[in-house]
């Protein structure tokens, strides 16, 4: 049975969550209601979760969430709040809380956001176990991620990341640019997962107007001249298996409020209807943007995003794993060959090379076309460089160019920061994980980082 320490200043409170939690026969507890007690209890005893109340004398929810950051606590923390302090709550998940409750918590809730709390702490220590040096033959499901082609070591170690989420059944969130595969990836993780077998139902969320899209996702019920017509979303299309919706980054404020409902509940209500409706659905979610960004502070719920950012995988772009581009190429190459019939053999030798000082805006697919166009163009069996698109040349020759005029004097503090925040974004916002790679603290990142 995995342990609890429960901290709250209600007695009544913690009698309650004590009794509940013993009788579901999965935890045993240990209850704190002076919360000046809990910092030599964390160095004295080992906890699976702490289930953690914000607003207590003496010692905060927060103080108690900075103590076991700064100790290096890995240990998953929920946290309690009234429904006056969701924004305290929201403020606590930046500060590394699992998720928030609000009292009085709902049985079936508790024990699911306890369950998945850990799961997402086992799932990250196997994560922090990964050697340095990984191989694509040593995935469990290689065959899962076979419409990849890379030997780049950081695409490998994403594989593994992949499949290690994979195996779980919490809600993932992939970011990166367009074209960097963060569906293939999604099909990946589905593949990989116990789920494998079952529907994988991809979406757009910029694909119907803000109006209609509620509907296209939960479905609707129509009502004509006294008959009901059910209309089933795509949500119950992909009952037990995996749901993946891509530019999250589009939903309206309502949307974004009922999404998260249903990450956390698995309960949702089809439109024109009150009935409760549940079903059986892993959501992969994905977005180009940075909704980490100033940009979309007021755009993106803050406490959607840290719901998704718990479990979240970047996809780098080509130009940052450039080493693959000779074999990408090579495979569209291939493929262009089949189709068209053409006896296509392959690359002058200075083709590759100058590609590689093009930035890719559109990364891999962005590759397809050029490789497609090219090979197109070309009137011998060896695709050259004279083969290339005009416009493609235009775009090399200028992002060549690196002018006086182009560098922009700024402040050591503010390049320093800048560098810290890329890093913390490329490694999904885990601070401990940022830090450790920067060689700082977690709190020197923090200071420099500030109010993200």
């Amino acid at each position: 049975m995995k342990n609890i320490l429960i901290v709250d200043d209600d007695p009544a409170v913690t009698n309650y969550l004590m009794v509940f939690l013993m009788q579901s026969g999965l935890f045993e507890t240990t209850v704190v209601n002076d919360s000046r007690e809990v910092s030599d209890l964390l160095g004295e005893e080992t906890f699976d979760i702490v289930l953690l109340d914000m607003d207590m004398p003496n010692v905060s929810g927060m103080d108690i969430l900075n103590d076991m950051r700064a100790r290096g606590l890995d240990t998953p923390a929920v946290v309690l709040t009234g429904v006056s302090d969701v924004d305290l709550a929201v403020r606590a998940m930046k500060m590394g809380a699992f998720d928030y409750l609000i009292k009085p918590a709902d049985d079936e809730k508790l024990l699911t956001t306890l369950n998945n709390a850990m799961e997402h702490s086992v799932l990250h220590r196997t994560l922090e176990t990964l050697p340095d040096e990984l191989e694509r033959k040593d995935l469990q499901h290689e065959a899962a991620f076979d419409h990849f082609t890379t030997r780049d070591q950081g695409m490998i170690r994403l594989f593994h990341q992949a499949e290690r989420l994979a195996a779980g059944d919490l809600s993932i969130f992939i970011w990166g640019e367009s074209g960097t595969g963060k569906e293939a990836l999604a099909r990946a993780i589905h593949k990989a997962s116990p789920r494998g077998g079952k529907p994988f139902v991809p979406a757009e969320a910029d694909s119907q107007d803000p109006e209609s899209f509620p509907s296209f996702f939960f479905g609707q019920d129509k009502t004509w001249s006294g008959s009901r017509e059910e209309q089933p979303g795509i949500l119950e299309e992909a009952n037990k298996g995996t749901l993946f919706l891509n530019h999250i980054d589009a939903l309206s404020n309502p949307m974004q409020v009922r999404l998260k409902r249903f990450i956390q509940t698995g309960e949702f209500y089809r439109e024109n209807s009150t009935q409760i409706r549940r079903v059986d659905v892993r959501m992969i979610v994905a977005s180009t943007k940075d909704l980490t960004s100033p940009e979309y502070k007021e755009k993106f719920s803050r406490d959607l995003l840290y719901h998704l950012m718990v479990n979240s995988i970047r996809v780098p772009p080509l130009r940052d794993r450039i080493g693959d581009l000779p074999l990408i190429a090579q495979e569209f190459l291939a493929g262009e060959s089949a189709r068209t019939g053409r006896a296509l053999e392959g690359f002058s030798p200075d083709f590759i090379e100058y590609l590689q000082d093009y930035s890719f805006p559109n990364n891999i697919q962005e590759l397809r076309t050029i490789v497609a166009g090219a090979a197109a163009s070309s009137e011998t069996s060896t695709v050259t460089v004279e083969s290339l698109p005009p416009f493609i040349h235009d775009m090399i020759e200028r992002e060549k160019v690196m002018t006086e005029e182009d560098f922009i004097p700024s402040r050591l503090d503010d390049v320093v920061r800048e560098h810290v925040i890329r890093t913390l974004k490329h490694f999904g916002m885990q601070k401990d994980t940022a830090a450790k790679e920067l060689g700082i603290s977690v709190d020197e990142l923090d200071r420099i980082a500030g109010d993200l």
